[in-house]
């Protein structure tokens, strides 16, 4: 596929900066290029991040198609897209940890990944046979649970493809080629969609079509990484490993509690990252409920990619010469402006406005995030501890979204629900510093 030997082709001419060991003369910075798994690994947030752009931007769309032709008001359908949205995170928050402490005995990271991955992909394909909005919202819950499901065991296979030093470069640039690369099937996507009338096709046949681009995008840019990934870090097969699965992770809740440092970055994940996922998951349907031109809010979203690409690679080059906690404060405080902002959104500029700032943090909070969690813990139980990290992530963004929701419908106004969580971002930064200053 010529859009997949491009993008290989650039991350072949990629480089990134590291720090050589004090062996070789002292601290220096050289210039080398990604290596063959690093660049592997990267294509496969290229695949995982159009399913995550088409949910984002599309999807809510359609679904509020489908709900108001279903008599659902404006409201009851922002609600019910932030309710499925909420379910969907409990469900992986629950199963995370426990197929993530399978998955770090030796030989069984691979397989489980595939398994949620076919979940994922099978969803993805199945959306576009649904026509009623409550079948719809069923399926996206099942598909989801599978992206969000392969996105644990992918965020673990870090500590196995890179070294401890280019974790905050090679992350960076994962997320970053994930905005960018993802507009490819995304345009085609919005071709298709936007074009329907002239192509001769309904407006569901079209969303089929980009159901199906997106699946077939996501399968192509996993399969380099499968080719080629080896579990480096793992913790020894023996006899019931399910049972030895569950005794391991009841061992590492027990101790987690001790480790000062992992349990208030996790609390502090808690809080600030539900505020980031809760305005990436509900941006359109927002947008969309306030009555903006559809068209202006996907291309204002299309925005946020492009801008998202080189800020996530900038936040990973910042990360050599400033601590990847101090860039992590910023991009909190940035958040928690645009969360305020989100409140007094009203028009189409404004939240142009906002897709401009969401894509300049975006990626710096997540590819940080992700690395500076990885540098923390213990290599060989990346999986587990993923696990937990994704019930802090995912499983907080049941909070944020339920928030939205709730207040949305209690007070009757939307702005008010979105700019209710700017609080989150208050709470997690607080944490964040606490964790920073403690000991690991």
């Amino acid at each position: 596929m010529v859009y997949f030997v491009n993008i290989s082709a650039v991350l072949n001419s990629c480089k990134i900066s590291v720090i050589k060991s004090a062996a070789y003369g002292g601290k220096e910075n050289v210039e080398m290029k990604l290596t063959r798994e690093e660049k592997n690994w990267i294509l496969y947030d290229v695949g995982n991040s159009a399913f995550t752009l088409l949910i984002a931007t599309i999807v809510p769309i359609y679904f509020n198609h489908l709900a108001s032709g279903a008599g659902i008001s404006d409201v009851d359908y922002l609600a019910y897209w932030g309710y499925s949205a909420s379910l969907t995170t409990l469900v992986v928050a629950f199963l995370g940890p426990i197929c993530g402490s399978i998955a770090d005995t030796k030989g069984y990271k691979k397989p489980i990944f595939l398994a949620v991955l076919a979940v994922g992909v099978t969803g993805c394909l199945s959306l576009g046979l649904a026509k009623q909005w409550l079948v719809f919202l069923v399926i996206f819950i099942i598909a989801k649970i599978g992206y969000s499901g392969s996105l644990i065991f992918y965020d673990a296979m870090l500590t196995d493809i890179t070294t401890e030093e280019r974790m905050d470069q090679v992350s960076s640039q994962g997320y970053a080629w994930g905005y960018i690369g993802s507009c490819i099937p995304f345009i085609l996507c919005l071709v298709v969609v936007l074009g329907s009338d002239k192509l001769g096709i309904s407006m569901a046949q079209a969303m089929t079509v980009a159901f199906v681009i997106t699946a077939v995008w996501w399968v192509l840019m996993t399969i380099p990484l499968m080719k080629i990934y080896e579990q480096k870090y793992y913790v020894e097969k023996k006899p019931g490993v399910v049972k030895e699965s569950f005794r391991r992770l009841g061992h590492t809740f027990a101790n987690v509690k001790k480790e000062k440092k992992i349990f208030l970055f996790l609390l502090a994940f808690f809080f600030y990252i539900d505020g980031v996922y809760t305005i990436i998951d509900m941006a359109t349907a927002y947008g969309s409920a306030l009555g903006l031109d559809t068209t202006g809010l996907l291309l204002a979203l299309l925005v946020t990619q492009i801008v998202a690409f080189p800020f996530a690679i900038l936040f990973g080059r910042l990360a050599k010469k400033y601590s990847a906690d101090k860039l992590i404060t910023v991009c909190i405080v940035a958040y928690f402006c645009i969360a305020v902002y989100a409140y007094f959104l009203s028009n189409q500029v404004q939240f142009f406005t906002l897709a401009v700032l969401v894509g300049m943090f975006q990626g710096g909070v997540q590819a940080l995030s992700r690395s500076y969690f990885t540098k923390i813990i213990p290599a060989n139980q990346a999986g587990e501890y993923f696990g937990l990290l994704d019930i802090c992530g995912k499983g907080a963004a049941f909070m944020g979204t339920a928030i939205v929701s709730l207040v949305s419908q209690l007070t009757g106004s939307m702005n008010t629900g979105v700019g209710a969580i700017a609080v989150l971002f208050v709470i997690g930064l607080i944490f964040f510093r606490m964790s920073v200053k403690a000991e690991g």
